[in-house]
């Protein structure tokens, strides 16, 4: 009697095949979401080096201005670092540090906020200002928030399906936060970061997005323009903020001009013997070799391309 040929090897061959498909398109589709997000290989980047060395974290120009946004608000607030490291590690996870238009359900921006939630309509929480302030708002109701765990502060803001998976993003977040806030000087820095041809930037622009996002007091007597550099040039004066040294503040708010340099058309930033050139920028902040006179060890003083 005849034996029906044996088939089993053949489909097992075939659904090896088609997993193997699988995991190449997989692995695709999770290479072309991490170009998406960064901007692709030879974009600018931004990177913060940890204190005492080691690997560097990487992230994109839109991503770091997010981040410095974030930081600002909880400075204007102030509110200590772990408030900023949780607030950081949320919109990680939730939105990559990206301000996007969709989420799950009506979850939009930076912290997937919804409004049918009451968060507020999609256009306030589409912006980063009001969102992070929104994130905050909730987060200081919370008992005892700063010695919680991170995921389990954060869940009691965000409410997440997944809130383990806040945790991944905690050792970025600190060393992100260590440079927003200044507690780290010089550890935040852009390459590749020329001003944008198409940004408005100017000084006006600057003094604007400062005031918005640290508060009126960041600026506390008269801004003066540098004749020199035809009024391009934004002198901020540096002072004690809240909780900090006046040098912390200081790098507190020379890391976020770099994080905004794309973006508000920023050539150089000045603060103490250190210069960040964005024509430069590939080789971080430069120390000023003895007495340049360009800046006063007390002031931050940023240039822009118009």
């Amino acid at each position: 009697m005849l034996r029906r040929p044996q088939r089993a090897p053949v489909r097992r061959k075939r659904l090896i095949r088609l997993f193997a498909a699988f995991a190449v398109l997989l692995a695709l589709a999770a290479y072309l979401v991490v170009q998406y997000v960064t901007g692709g290989p030879g974009a600018p980047r931004c990177t913060v080096q940890p204190e005492g060395g080691g690997d560097p974290y990487e992230l994109s120009p839109e991503q770091a201005a997010n981040a410095a946004t974030i930081s600002a608000v909880g400075a204007s607030r102030g509110l200590p670092e772990r408030a900023v490291t949780i607030a950081l590690a949320t919109a990680m996870q939730e939105s990559g540090l990206r301000n996007i238009e969709y989420g799950d359900r009506d979850s939009v921006g930076l912290f997937q906020q919804r409004p049918s939630q009451d968060w507020g309509t999609a256009e306030d929480i589409m912006d980063p200002v009001y969102a992070a302030g929104e994130f905050y708002k909730h987060l200081v109701q919370v008992p005892g928030y700063s010695r919680l765990p991170l995921t389990v502060a954060a869940q009691k803001v965000q409410r997440s399906a997944f809130p383990q998976a806040y945790a991944k993003h905690e050792a970025n977040a600190a060393l992100l936060t260590g440079a927003l806030t200044g507690r780290v000087p010089a550890a935040l820095s852009c390459a590749e970061s020329r001003p944008a041809e198409n940004a408005p930037g100017g000084t006006e622009q600057v003094r604007e997005k400062l005031v918005r996002e640290f508060g009126p007091e960041v600026l506390p007597r008269a801004v003066m323009a540098d004749r020199a550099a035809a009024g391009r040039t934004l002198t901020v004066p540096v002072t004690d903020g809240a909780g900090t040294t006046a040098r912390q503040r200081g790098w507190q708010l020379a890391a976020w001009a770099v994080a905004h340099a794309s973006e508000l058309r920023i050539e150089r930033i000045s603060y103490g013997d250190r210069r960040w050139p964005a024509a430069d920028s590939g080789n971080g902040w430069q120390k000023v070799s003895g007495d340049s006179g360009d800046t006063a060890p007390t002031d931050v003083r940023i240039t822009t391309a118009q």
